[in-house]
């Protein structure tokens, strides 16, 4: 089964005056905060998600139900300039990963996967992108 979850963790999360986060908040279920293993990393006025092994490593952000999953999924693709179209190595790729909700819930939903090199960038240690 394809999730029609959506994990996010930047300017698409609630409280940004942004025209995507409120198509996002919008067109889905906003079924709580969430966290995810990573670490994150300030890109320009923009977080990016690093995949980490390191089980300390903590990314917050927050889970989203798509209700018309394929047609949003397209709309954030174009968003975040990856996905069909788009030059290659895009600096986000979609990807599918585990994410646990406050209660202790794990599913697993899409995200943003930050794919150049984050050297010299800014790691924003908290694993939140609103309190660095």
């Amino acid at each position: 089964m394809i999730s029609d979850r959506l994990f996010v963790y930047g300017t698409l999360m609630r409280g940004f005056d942004h025209p995507m986060a409120t198509l996002l908040s919008r067109s889905a279920d906003f079924l709580g905060e969430a966290r995810c293993q990573g670490r994150l990393y300030l890109i320009k006025h923009y977080p990016g998600l690093v995949l980490s092994e390191d089980p300390s490593e903590i990314v917050f952000g927050e889970l989203y139900r798509l209700r018309d999953r394929d047609a949003l999924l397209g709309e954030f693709d174009m968003y975040e300039a990856c996905g069909e179209g788009f030059p290659e190595p895009t600096e986000y790729l979609r990807r599918m990963l585990q994410v646990t909700q406050e209660d202790g819930t794990a599913s697993e939903a899409w995200t943003y996967v930050y794919s150049w090199p984050v050297t010299g960038l800014p790691h924003i240690a908290s694993g939140k992108f609103l309190e660095p």
